[in-house]
């Protein structure tokens, strides 16, 4: 069975972008040239692969019916593209301006020798408007994916785009030779360095934190929600109120090439499916992860060579990371590892651990909760917490303010052992246990650069974002992993609450 007839009945993607033919040309190297120093390729092996839209249009493939829009140019090479592409998905081919772009990669021993690009640019001849039209109407979801050859920047098909932004969702992962995303659009995907690059005419320290990115190119790009990827961390999004952080999970070693189209083709089958910007971002995360740790594009090309199938690719959006208390220049952040009494914290010694843990120049982030009974739910967010700074300190209610918040019975577990608890993950640098039902107080004298608040706050406002900007810091969301909770472990285990008293430890 063809690969578009397994796709009926499955969503319909249209990509619209540019798309380039990859040539990998594997050989040994065992010499050196005799009249340069340069090696002698012995090749033993050659693959060619669809790259650009076209790799991105085969990864939406998997799981859907897919449409690609896209400059072919009328040469050799434009015809072994269409060939690629045709049995698995339908070929909407408008006019290019002269030969195909190609990539060519030269390999030996698993690593790059030199790449040699020709072809192009690319840029679309005189385009089909009704076929056009007709092609996006059917869409359940449209991605852009922009390569920086002139597709973005044609004025018919940016007409035509902003026409679809208005009636259905819209990815568009950009590119900084591009054009700029249409009003309207439903999720833009730039990287740290495209999005810094898309500012670069903005006043001098306009870009800032990364968490802060997301939200300036939404309101100058006038998008729903906009998904700053960065690498091995991640990706930050504004989707409306509080910017939300998705980590990415640890991935030892992989490859991030073509991590960012996986993660665009990811969060548009997402949306295509009904999921909202946030919820697409972190599919697309979590599938970019699975890419990096599964070899990337050079893994996907040999083993879609190996079962002479289809081919499949992503860009630049997650890669690698080991350890998350680790600071960027890989030293470890001294953790004070110190617990301050529930009977009101005296404001200097809020101030003395501050200007410890900034030492150096280092960010300080903090975040709060219970932390009654703590779970993997608690461990995932104090660790994307941390990844958000330098230091991480948890702000702690006492067992008083936790019996106010959560009724009697709470907490199970009494302050000194959660607090106890909570030092011993190498994440926390110090716990702070305040009294009061907010933290408000602990954090006027805190400071913190960064607050982050599970995502399970929602769209609700925050009583205490004024008092973190009001002394220069920002509200980041982190994920909330569902069906992780106190109160849900509590009710599988039948536990039966008590008024808690503190006991000793047994080794």
């Amino acid at each position: 069975m063809s690969g578009r007839a397994e796709a009926a009945g499955r969503p319909h993607v249209v990509v619209v972008g540019d798309v380039v033919l990859d040539r990998d040309v594997e050989g040994r190297v065992d010499r050196l040239c005799p009249d340069a120093p340069a090696p002698v390729l012995d090749v033993t092996h050659v693959r060619e692969s669809p790259g650009g839209a076209g790799l991105t249009a085969l990864l939406a493939a998997e799981g859907a019916r897919v449409t690609l829009v896209a400059p072919v140019a009328d040469d050799a090479a434009g015809r072994r593209l269409t060939e690629h592409l045709g049995g698995v998905l339908d070929v909407v081919a408008l006019p290019h301006a002269g030969g195909t772009r190609r990539k060519v990669r030269v390999r030996s021993a698993a690593h790059s020798l030199v790449r040699i690009d020709d072809g192009g640019p690319g840029t679309p001849g005189a385009v089909p408007v009704d076929a056009v039209r007709r092609v996006l109407a059917d869409a359940d979801v449209v991605l852009v994916s922009d390569y920086g050859a002139g597709v973005t920047r044609d004025a018919d098909l940016r007409a035509l785009l902003a026409e679809a932004a208005a009636a259905r969702p819209v990815v568009w992962d950009p590119h900084p030779r591009g054009g700029s995303p249409v009003p309207g659009v439903t999720l833009v995907t730039p990287n740290l360095g495209e999005a810094r690059d898309a500012l670069r005419d903005a006043p001098p320290g306009a870009d800032g934190p990364r968490d802060q990115l997301a939200q300036r190119l939404r309101e100058l790009w006038h998008a729903r929600a906009v998904a700053v990827t960065a690498g091995a961390d991640g990706a930050f999004v504004a989707a409306g109120g509080e910017t939300q952080y998705v980590p990415a999970p640890h991935v030892a070693g992989g490859d991030p090439c073509g991590a960012g189209d996986r993660f665009a083709a990811s969060a548009a089958l997402a949306l295509a499916a009904g999921a909202l910007p946030a919820e697409a971002v972190g599919r697309g995360v979590a599938d970019a992860s699975a890419w990096v740790a599964a070899g990337g594009a050079e893994a996907y090309r040999r083993r879609a060579d190996e079962a002479r199938g289809p081919v499949h690719a992503p860009d630049d959006a997650t890669a690698t990371r080991t350890d998350a208390a680790a600071t960027p220049d890989g030293a470890r952040t001294a953790r004070p590892g110190r617990t301050h009494a529930a009977d009101g914290v005296p404001a200097d010694e809020l101030t003395a651990l501050a200007a410890r843990l900034r030492a150096g120049g280092r960010s300080l982030v903090a975040t709060g909760g219970c932390f009654d009974i703590v779970h993997a739910g608690h461990v995932a967010t104090l660790q994307a917490a941390r990844r958000l700074g330098d230091a991480l300190v948890v702000l702690m209610n006492s067992d008083a303010s936790v019996r106010r918040l959560k009724g009697e019975g709470r907490p199970v577990v009494t302050a000194p052992d959660r607090a106890r608890v909570l030092e011993a993950l190498d994440c926390v640098a110090a716990v702070v246990v305040f009294d009061e039902d907010d933290p408000r107080s602990a954090l006027d004298r805190l400071r913190p650069d960064v607050w982050a608040k599970g995502g399970d706050y929602g769209g609700a406002p925050l009583p205490e974002a004024a008092t973190v900007r009001a002394h220069g810091g920002r509200v980041v969301l982190l994920p909330y992993l569902d069906g992780r909770s106190t109160t849900s472990i509590i009710a599988r285990s039948g536990a039966v609450l008590a008024p808690a008293t503190t006991t000793e430890e047994t080794v």
